[in-house]
């Protein structure tokens, strides 16, 4: 069961207050890479987007061999995205399971808060992938490496804890080594050893970009929450292509925030923040947008070819309203009550949503 007190089960944060709304845009790809030995990543929390409480990203790349060493994170679950080349995931869970499980484009992970977990590039090419955290205030703060910890502890202890002499820990990392490179390792066994997670119900991968998309006039959808991904229990993940001159409908999410990162293609979007508040961003490829938990918005493809995005949402069932369908399960008589307009008015408006209108 859901840990009550953590996002977003707990209380919802305040509403942004103001005469005006702040940018819900957040130039990632433009920020400068962080460097490692065979790799580098770079960050977007609340820190440098201030407006993000809920959820924090992180895009990496890792060369072939290269290792983002065990790991785990005490303060967010960890939903990741592969957006080109291969890579090797390895978790263990509170149980002692472990699974080994290889990833390729349009496939997501999913690690939930405190299991540890390595993830190693693969294949001949670099592996780019994006991480998203289910907590804005995610940082390195939170992220405990086994080398970090292991540096940390007093040779004797090591030794007791390991039943072996102080001389086998000489050579060890004197801290933390966070990233490092070595051989592209062989393929995966089609004998998965005692105790492993493989073909067990919660598996941590899911095959994203194989699922069948609902298509719309103006596009597709994808959507895979906990129904689909049973292990994601604090993250739904979607998959939204607009072709030009198409737009995602104006909508809410009563039970998450949505965290966006865009792929390809250029788009427009606008927030409405209530009491005659509205903001209206920019984005191309590499940005990250931002809608706070239950703010209208809207999303128009503003490019020449098809706008692609990948979207978050720190809530394991994915929900949405469409303000198209409110309006359609409300008489014409009502809404002209509401609007001051004759009711005829309302003949022509659509009887339910079109996720995302040509």
């Amino acid at each position: 069961m859901a840990e009550t007190m953590q996002p977003p089960f707990g209380p919802a944060p305040p509403a942004l207050a103001g005469k005006d709304l702040p940018s819900f845009r957040y130039p990632l790809g433009d920020q400068p890479r962080q460097p490692f030995d065979g790799g580098w990543s770079k960050q977007a929390n609340a820190d440098q987007f201030a407006v993000s409480e809920q959820v924090a990203g992180v895009l990496m790349q890792l060369d072939p061999g290269a290792l983002r060493e065990l790991h785990w994170h005490a303060n967010a679950a960890e939903w990741g995205y592969v957006i080109d080349g291969h890579c090797r995931t390895t978790i263990v869970d509170p149980s002692s399971r472990s699974q080994a499980a290889d990833f390729g484009p349009g496939d997501v992970w999913y690690f939930p808060r405190g299991y540890g977990h390595s993830i190693q590039g693969i294949g001949d090419r670099p592996c780019l992938f994006l991480l998203v955290f289910d907590n804005g205030y995610f940082s390195e703060f939170g992220t405990f490496s086994i080398s970090d910890w292991m540096a940390t502890t007093p040779p004797e202890v090591l030794a007791r804890n390991f039943g072996l002499p102080q001389s086998a820990f000489a050579a060890f990392p004197k801290g933390e080594v966070y990233m490092a490179t070595g051989p592209v390792p062989a393929p995966l066994s089609d004998d998965p050893a005692p105790g492993s997670l493989d073909g067990a119900p919660l598996t941590h991968r899911y095959r994203f970009l194989a699922q069948k998309p609902r298509a719309f006039p103006g596009g597709t959808l994808r959507v895979v929450s906990e129904q689909e991904f049973p292990i994601s229990t604090t993250v739904t993940g979607g998959i939204i292509e607009i072709k030009p001159g198409g737009i995602r409908e104006m909508h809410w999410h009563p039970n998450a925030v949505e965290w966006q990162y865009y792929l390809a293609g250029k788009a427009r979007m606008t927030v409405f923040g209530s009491h005659g508040r509205a903001r209206t961003d920019d984005f191309v490829a590499g940005d990250v947008g931002y809608v706070p938990q239950g703010y209208g918005h809207y999303i128009e493809n503003t490019g020449e070819e098809d706008l692609q995005l990948l979207i978050v949402f720190n809530n394991a069932t994915y929900e949405s309203i469409s303000l198209a369908a409110w309006m359609a399960h409300n008489t014409p008589e009502l809404l002209a009550t509401n609007f001051k307009v004759p009711a005829d008015t309302f003949a022509a408006f659509p009887d339910g949503s079109d996720l995302i209108p040509g």
